[in-house]
């Protein structure tokens, strides 16, 4: 003879299930929050000119056309990991340099191409900048975005 559920086993089942799936999220929470927070983000290299670079960043809306670490639009390239690109990851004064004179070429007023606006930075916001993609891009992504070209 075939037995019929109740409906106190299937309270239980529905119950006893929730609860198991609420604790699996909660576990891969704190653990996610504890790899963010200890382990991918360089903490000690988060200096007041990263944030004003990232603060240069949103003010002039970047990631309109810029992806950073794969968020962002895709109509320009990812800036992520760009001074590894570039070869200046270990020297600040050459990401500076490097990053100003790729802007300052930059055409503008070309009809039907693709082209970066000229912002008028200063040198500072020039350093604030590169710095903060320096920074960026020493963050542990486990290399995402998949990105080699730029």
């Amino acid at each position: 003879m075939r037995e019929v559920m109740t409906k106190n086993m299937a309270r239980n089942i529905f119950y006893g299930g929730s609860l198991f799936f609420i604790l699996i999220f909660i576990g891969l929470t704190a653990h996610s929050h504890r790899y963010i927070v200890n382990v991918s983000t360089d903490k000690e290299g988060l200096t007041e000119s990263v944030a004003a670079g990232k603060h240069v960043w949103e003010k002039h809306a970047c990631v309109n056309c810029h992806s950073i670490l794969g968020e962002g639009a895709y109509y320009a390239p990812e800036v992520g990991n760009v001074m590894a690109r570039w070869g200046v990851l270990e020297d600040p004064e050459a990401a500076y340099d490097v990053l100003k004179g790729w802007m300052d070429a930059m055409p503008t007023g070309i009809e039907g191409r693709r082209q970066m606006p000229n912002f008028n930075l200063t040198d500072e916001e020039y350093r604030n900048l590169a710095d903060f993609l320096l920074w960026t891009n020493r963050i542990n992504t486990q290399d995402w975005p998949p990105n080699d070209a730029g």
